[in-house]
């Protein structure tokens, strides 16, 4: 089993979603004890409790929308985040989301208003922000709307799981921010990693079939599909989805999953455990019947380092590319 970690050398503790975007019914979140009881929970404040609060703070020491770039960002999403970091924008900086986990620092220095797709009002409002910039997906929209009825900018950045997607988004970033010189030569240095790496690709003569699993549930085993960053990372590493009959991110029968034949297995690693090829290609189970098992071909990779479509991308693939094809990339 190889377990790959960032080129960096730095290591984070990292959710298992981080970058990914899973169906709808996947995302449950654990039960909460106190929501088990039968405590009554406070109500909650009302649209025009909100906006009040948050014009008020407006008034009376947020920030002043004044002309020029924002001074207090809410910055959601792990790549918008690492973007926003490296163009130097880290002080200008208010709050994070739980996605927003590289740098490490992100979240240690930075409030955390909750996860990218259950934001709440309150909590964006209260620090104050002049600007959101927030990953496509984020939410709920109703959320993102009251936000912008109290006057806040909030700006989305599309995500499209391609080097031109990730291009894209550091120059809208740097657009947002008001750093479009610093923008561009983050991009030129991107971009000349992907030249790079097209002429790495360029040397497999035998691509390879991977299967990208997202988390193994209670016999579920969720995959990516086509239009995925799964895919798209994929993609990039010269490598073949094994699971390109499914759309998104959604579960894979345990038939198809044997049909697929993946030479090897791609998944997240959740903080510093990683899965391992005994429990993933465990007897009796549909991943130990494929040619992956054989080999024990499994790659554990940070999630959002792999799926996140930031600055680091061009080195998650060259990574991969060096995890699944061992004899093409040397040092």
């Amino acid at each position: 089993m190889r377990r790959v970690t960032p080129t960096d050398g730095r290591r984070e503790a990292v959710p298992v979603h981080a970058g990914a975007r899973p169906a709808q019914g996947d995302r449950q979140r654990q039960g909460d004890p106190d929501q088990m009881t039968h405590r009554r929970s406070p109500p909650r404040p009302s649209r025009r409790a909100i906006l009040a609060g948050g014009l008020g703070l407006a008034a009376l020491g947020g920030p002043a929308r004044a002309a020029g770039p924002a001074a207090r960002i809410a910055s959601l999403g792990g790549a918008v985040t690492e973007i926003l970091y490296r163009l130097g924008a880290a002080s200008r900086i208010v709050v994070v989301d739980t996605t927003s986990i590289y740098p490490a620092q992100a979240l240690r220095e930075k409030p955390n208003v909750g996860y990218l797709r259950a934001l709440s009002a309150e909590g964006l409002l209260a620090a104050g922000p002049d600007l959101v910039i927030a990953a496509e997906g984020a939410g709920p929209a109703d959320v993102l709307t009251l936000v912008r009825e109290a006057g806040v900018p909030v700006s989305l950045v599309k995500e499209p799981p391609t080097p031109e997607g990730v291009l894209d988004k550091i120059a809208t970033v740097g657009r947002l921010a008001g750093l479009e010189r610093e923008a561009a030569a983050l991009a030129a240095e991107v971009r000349a990693q992907f030249a790079g790496l097209s002429e790495q690709r360029a040397r497999i003569t035998r691509p390879a079939r991977a299967l990208v699993v997202l988390s193994v549930a209670n016999g579920r085993v969720m995959v990516g599909g086509r239009n995925s960053t799964a895919d798209g990372i994929l993609a990039l590493a010269g490598v073949e989805n094994a699971a390109s009959g499914i759309e998104g991110f959604k579960p894979m029968t345990d038939e198809a999953i044997i049909a697929a034949a993946p030479d090897a297995v791609v998944m997240m690693q959740n903080g510093a455990e990683a899965p391992n090829p005994e429990t993933t290609f465990a007897p009796g189970t549909a991943l130990g019947q494929v040619p992956a098992a054989a080999k024990h071909a499994l790659v554990a990779m940070d999630g959002l380092y792999l799926l996140g479509f930031g600055p680091r991308t061009p080195d998650a693939a060259r990574d991969l590319i060096r995890a699944i094809y061992p004899d093409l990339i040397r040092g």
